[in-house]
C-alpha cells in the first residue's frame, strides 16, 4: 500500500534546480531513509512533503505528490496536511513552556479544550515516543530541562500528539549522542507499526539498522531506490555503490 505518490516532480528556488524529476512510490507504514552527500536535495523533497518549502521565497514546484492519492499541492488545506503529516527536525526545538504544554499546543489549535483529552493525549503521545517514563513527574517543568536526547524524543511525541499518518524526519539524531540515537532509532522501528515514517540521514549505518526502503539522492535527482538490503548489497548504479562503499560523499 503506498502513502505518497511522487510523479515527475521538479523544485526550483529562483533560478537553481534543487530537485529534478523526482518519482517515488513511497509504503505505509515502512520506513523509507533518504540517503546522499549534502545538498543533493534529500530535506528538500522531505520538506516538500508537508509543504514547508511554502515558506520560502522563490520557491517554484511542478509535477505532483499525492497522499493517499490526493495532491498536497492541489485543493488540499495545508493546515490539513501538516496535521497528517508531522516533521521532527535536526535539532530538537521544543517551545519555551512545560512539557505538557508543549505536547498539548498542536491539540488545542485543533480545537480540544477539554482538560481530560488533553491529559489523555499528552500521556498517550510520551508513551508512544518512549519518554512518559522520564517526563510523567516534572510535566510542569519547562521542557528545556530535558537533555538533547529527551528533547527529541519529546519533539516526536508533539508530532504525535496531533494524530498525524507520516512521520518526516529531518537527521533526527546528527545532533545526538550514540545512546540518545540508538533509543530515537528503536522508537522509529516501534513507530512504524502505527506511522509511515521518512528519514533523511547522513549515516548510512542508521540507513540499513532501521529503514525498509532507502532512497539515493544525488544532485537533485533520485538514482536509485530499492529495498534497503537490495539497494546497499547489490545497487544497481555505479554511483550509488561508489557513494555506499565511500568512494566519494
Amino acid at each position: 500500500m503506498e502513502k505518497f505518490q511522487i510523479e515527475n516532480l521538479d523544485l526550483y528556488y529562483d533560478n537553481f534546480q534543487a530537485l529534478k524529476q523526482v518519482y517515488l512510490n513511497i509504503p505505509a507504514k515502512e520506513i523509507t531513509a533518504f540517503i546522499g552527500p549534502s545538498g543533493c536535495g534529500k530535506s528538500t523533497l522531505l520538506k516538500s512533503l508537508n509543504r514547508m518549502n511554502d515558506l520560502i521565497e522563490g520557491c517554484r514546484i511542478t509535477g505532483s505528490a499525492r497522499l493517499d492519492g490526493e495532491d498536497i499541492y492541489g485543493d488540499m488545506d495545508i493546515n490539513m496536511l501538516r496535521k497528517r503529516v508531522g516533521m521532527v527536525f535536526q535539532k530538537p526545538n521544543p517551545f519555551p513552556m512545560s512539557i505538557y504544554d508543549n505536547i498539548a499546543f498542536g491539540p488545542r489549535t485543533h480545537g480540544i479544550k477539554s482538560k481530560v483529552k488533553l491529559d489523555d493525549i499528552v500521556e498517550r503521545s510520551l508513551r508512544d515516543a518512549a519518554i512518559w517514563e522520564e517526563a510523567k513527574d516534572r510535566l510542569k517543568k519547562s521542557a528545556l530541562g530535558l537533555s538533547g536526547g529527551q528533547q527529541q524524543r519529546l519533539c516526536i511525541a508533539r508530532a504525535l500528539a496531533v494524530g498525524p499518518e507520516v512521520l518526516l524526519m529531518d537527521e533526527p539524531t546528527s545532533a545526538l549522542d550514540p545512546i540518545s540515537t540508538a533509543k530515537i532509532e528503536e522508537l522509529a522501528s516501534d513507530l512504524k507499526k502505527n506511522y509511515t515514517i521518512i528519514i533523511v540521514t547522513h549515516n548510512m549505518q542508521q540507513a540499513v539498522r532501521i529503514s525498509d526502503y532507502t532512497a539515493f539522492f544525488l544532485l537533485g535527482e533520485v538514482i536509485e531506490y530499492d529495498k534497503t538490503e537490495k539497494l546497499f548489497s547489490m545497487p544497481k548504479d555505479k554511483r550509488t555503490e561508489d557513494y555506499i562503499t565511500g568512494r566519494f560523499g
